[in-house]
């Protein structure tokens, strides 16, 4: 059976001076290693830490898991130079020429999941990590949105990575920042939820939607902030809902052509 391990917490804090984007980094431990998500270059220390704390290397994993292209989940796959690398191939296509308004997938992007790299392997629906770990397309925040579905002791367990960033949007059904498609978003979000027993969001506590439709964590929340003091002036914590936010100029965006060389 596969063991989930929760190697960086996914974060829901953010900031009125930018994007914090610390998403969830799991090792899944079956017949390999199997990581998803890599995370930003700004938690780079902090995941090598937690691989040290478990005996591991970069060089221990065997896959890694892309869930999707986006700077906050994926700038640390350089990392992983003996890994293969699995995203969906439409996530890869869209990478390569960004829309303008996509200021989570920079152009540079492109570059880095090069299809001359043969560390990437394009995955789709149904295609399967492991026996246990099966892949799910659920297009909406982006084109190439993937989630995994995996078999575990208690159930099945849903890795989400941004189709459900806050548990909380198990509940309202919207996905907070959309790149590609609203309606696309909410159905992934929906599919989700109806098949998990335990979701493990892209920037939030693993949790379950009990009987009752109430969220129950399944973890403590712990985060520690470092050089501020609560009476600096100028300092404040605002607890406010997670706002819906659409890329303007969606509706125009498109793929480029399939390679056929």
């Amino acid at each position: 059976m596969v063991q989930i391990d929760v190697l960086l917490e996914g974060q829901r804090f953010k900031s009125r001076q930018g994007v914090v984007g610390y998403c969830s980094v799991l090792l899944f431990e079956g017949r390999e290693r199997t990581l998803f998500d890599v995370g930003h270059v700004g938690r780079r220390v902090v995941l090598l830490e937690a691989l040290e704390k478990r005996g591991l290397s970069p060089a221990d994993i065997d896959t890694v898991v892309l869930s999707h292209a986006h700077w906050d989940h994926a700038q640390n796959l350089d990392l992983f130079d003996q890994s293969r690398i699995l995203m969906h191939g439409d996530e890869r296509r869209y990478a390569a020429a960004p829309h303008r308004n996509d200021w989570a997938t920079p152009a540079w992007t492109g570059a880095m999941l090069s299809n001359e790299d043969p560390r990437i392997v394009e995955v789709d629906e149904g295609y399967e990590v492991e026996p246990g770990i099966r892949v799910l397309h659920t297009p909406g925040h982006s084109v190439g949105s993937i989630a995994l579905a995996i078999d575990t002791e208690v159930g099945v367990s849903v890795v989400a990575g941004d189709v459900l960033h806050y548990a909380t949007a198990a509940l309202t059904g919207r996905n907070p920042i959309v790149f590609w498609n609203d309606e696309q978003a909410s159905a992934s979000i929906k599919r989700l939820v109806e098949l998990g027993d335990v979701v493990y969001p892209g920037h939030d506590r693993p949790f379950r939607v009990t009987s009752a439709g109430e969220i129950e964590y399944l973890r403590p929340y712990e985060l520690t902030i470092l050089n501020v003091e609560q009476d600096d002036p100028g300092f404040a914590i605002e607890r406010t809902g997670p706002a819906d936010w659409i890329m303007p100029g969606i509706e125009d965006q498109g793929l480029p052509p399939l390679r056929t060389d």
